[in-house]
């Protein structure tokens, strides 16, 4: 049965027939009661013949008349004009009704002639005025029709649009929007499809065990917990997770965005909440998800001047209730998602509300490749495909870039006339998706092409020779997005990071303008990308991390995001962290410039070999400097993206040291 046949008769039709019954009686009304007549002279001949035997001025504009026998007869046998269309609409009534019936003259011009030839044919008149109530009542009520039809219409786009019966939207402004899962109706996605995230899938299964087989649970003394909360980047799979709890799930389960509760009228978002939970009880024992709550669940208090309400307060004050205060909620456990949970309010953290968070993280070398299998499955692969390698390939991925890097893999294939999906559509893929769309028809002088060169060859030779630079994929100067070059890097794994890795990978990113420096004796605006990271990256070591001996072990990150108009350090802190910055990257430039004045013949033949093929590999680097003593072996498992070592190192979910990146792309605009 389709939505249409489901959704029954609604109200909207009584609208419907009360509108056209209005209209239709005042045309009846207006267009039966009286006959029409709109020639003068052809009332004046029946006048004249002294076919009429009663006259009544109207408003002083028309004249209203009724014919004796003479007068029918008149317009019956010498009519024409105006008096024929007349005499058609006469003889449709009965002798009687045509003596009884009134006929209107339209316009009888100037009001005193009229009445002087009436005196002139001893014709009696009267003088009256005619109201047209129902004319009168429709003009009257017509504005307010049209101001009611437009604040409903109004109403109707603000509140979704999507009324059905029983006055729409615009009555049930304050209901809930949850969507409901229940009675068969699901998701079709499982644990089964969820992959990696070995350790928050254990806890949502566990949930969903409570509200299958609560007995295991109670009969030891155990609560079932009133709540989660799902944290951690976008893209790892947080809503993925509820989607496989609703389709696991055998109890009614309540999805919706904190969005939903937003609204511009007072009071609608708490009466939402109410709602919900009224509807999760009467269906207990059930589950509510609530997408991104930090909508509606940001710390109360802050900033209330830029406020001109509290009315998002007020909403979530409503959820608090709900959640756990006097009243008991028994059955109903609460799922919650956010990437935000630093902007949070404490009281809706707090056990007994969301008794258990569950940090998803970035998938690791083992989870990507699980999250791999799963979304190659439905392409057609050639043999050589190794999900091993593509894990590897692929550190920083999220579950929804590794999906992303599928579909575009598959793309690229189908592009090219393919009819499997192999490996170099994949590495194709990847580049696509982390450096840009290649745009080898973009105009670029031979100055601006060498000057270009022999950057990413600085890049590339840096990294090369120290230690801790991350190690070099490949390097290019074909222009991609924004970028006339790019140079990617495979950074490793790790669950700390030191002093001296973070001042290698400073060197490294600072090489590309150093290089400009040693080869052409001047700098480009081609270092934007790599100043800001590097700047960035300083300012982290100094003044969050500790790793600087004139500031000493001190940290001014705040992690709950609370300064936002006070530096919490003295002027005199902040001259010293600036001046310290600067020295930190300045040391780092003069390295970069004796590192490669030291290989300039190495760097020329790169930055050559970069010229003509365009296009360089870990190989190529090889051939010119030969295998680095300190490679990594290939069997060790690639450590972690060098912003999730800084989260690690920090403590916290967000760094401002390095970009979490798979490459290391080097700008080379002018800005």
């Amino acid at each position: 049965m389709s939505e249409d046949k489901k959704r029954g008769f609604s109200v909207y039709w009584i609208y419907a027939i009360a509108a056209i019954a209005f209209i239709g009686i005042q045309l009846f009304y207006s267009n039966q009661t009286k006959l029409k007549l709109n020639d003068k002279s052809g009332f004046f001949q029946v006048l004249d013949s002294s076919g009429i035997s009663k006259v009544d001025i109207v408003n002083g504009s028309k004249a209203d008349f009724k014919l004796n026998a003479k007068g029918v007869e008149v317009i019956k046998t010498v009519g024409n004009g105006e008096l024929t269309k007349l005499w058609a609409q006469l003889k449709k009534l009965s002798p009687k009704e045509q003596l009884e019936v009134t006929i209107q003259l339209q316009n009888i011009g100037d009001q005193g002639n009229f009445e002087k030839n009436l005196e002139i044919k001893k014709m009696k008149y009267g003088n009256k005025d005619e109201v047209d109530y129902v004319g009168t009542i429709f003009w009257y009520l017509l504005p307010f029709g049209i101001i009611f039809l437009i604040w409903f219409f109004v109403m109707r786009r603000m509140t979704g649009g999507s009324g059905g019966g029983g006055g729409g939207q615009i009555f049930n402004i304050g209901k809930s929007r949850a969507q409901l899962y229940d009675k068969g109706k699901s998701t079709n996605v499982t644990f089964e499809d969820v992959a990696g995230l070995q350790g928050a899938k254990e806890e949502i299964v566990e949930i969903v065990e409570f509200l299958k087989n609560p007995k295991k649970y109670t009969d030891i003394g155990a609560k079932i917990p009133k709540g989660a909360l799902l944290v951690g980047p976008p893209g790892t799979g947080k809503t993925l997770l509820a989607k496989a709890v609703a389709g696991e799930a055998k109890v009614p389960f309540f999805s919706l965005s904190g969005s939903d509760f937003v609204e511009m009228f007072v009071g609608v978002g708490a009466s939402r909440v109410r709602d919900l939970f009224r509807q999760a009880k009467e269906k207990a024992p059930a589950i509510i998800f609530i997408d991104e709550i930090d909508a509606i669940g940001r710390a109360r208090g802050k900033n209330n001047g830029f406020n001109s309400n509290d009315e998002r307060e007020n909403t979530l004050n409503q959820l608090l209730t709900e959640m756990d205060g006097f009243g008991t909620n028994s059955g109903v456990i609460i799922l919650a998602a956010t990437n935000r949970s630093d902007v949070l309010d404490g009281a809706l953290m707090r056990a007994g509300r969301f008794d258990r968070q569950i940090y998803v993280d970035m998938p690791d070398l083992n989870e990507r490749k699980e999250i791999f299998t799963v979304h190659l499955k439905p392409l057609k692969l050639s043999k050589e495909i190794d999900i091993e390698f593509l894990a590897k390939q692929t550190p920083g991925f999220s579950g929804a870039d590794i999906a992303n890097l599928c579909n575009e893999a598959a793309l690229i294939a189908a592009r090219k006339e393919k009819k499997k999906v192999d490996r170099q559509d994949f590495l194709d893929a990847v580049d696509r998706i982390v450096g840009g769309l290649e745009k080898k028809n973009k105009i670029i002088t031979a100055d601006e092409k060498k000057t270009i060169a022999f950057h990413e060859a600085g890049h590339a030779t840096i990294s090369w020779l120290l230690q801790y630079a991350p190690p070099l994929v490949k390097v290019t100067i074909v222009p991609r997005g924004q970028s006339l070059g790019a140079a990617w890097y495979l950074p490793e794994e790790r669950s700390i990071t030191t002093t001296e890795q973070l001042l290698d990978q400073m060197c490294s990113a600072l090489g590309g303008r150093a290089a400009e420096q040693i080869m052409f004796d001047k700098i480009s605006t081609g270092a934007l990308s790599d100043l800001e990271k590097v700047t960035k990256q300083a300012y982290a070591m100094v003044s969050i991390y500790g790793l600087n001996k004139r500031v000493g072990n001190l940290s001014y990150y705040d992690s709950q995001g609370r300064d936002y108009f006070t530096k919490p350090y003295s002027e005199d802190t902040a001259k010293m962290i600036d001046e310290e910055v600067s020295l930190l990257i300045e040391s780092q430039y003069q390295r970069a410039i004796e590192v490669l004045t030291a290989h300039k013949d190495k760097l020329e033949a790169l930055a050559e070999k970069l010229l003509t093929d365009e296009v360089i590999f870990k190989e190529d680097l090889e051939q010119i400097f030969g295998k680095r003593p300190w490679e990594v072996p290939n069997e060790v498992v690639p450590e972690e993206t060098a912003e999730e070592v800084q989260n690690e190192t920090l403590g916290s979910q967000e760094s401002d040291a390095e970009e979490p990146s798979t490459e290391e792309k080097d700008s080379s605009e002018t800005n």
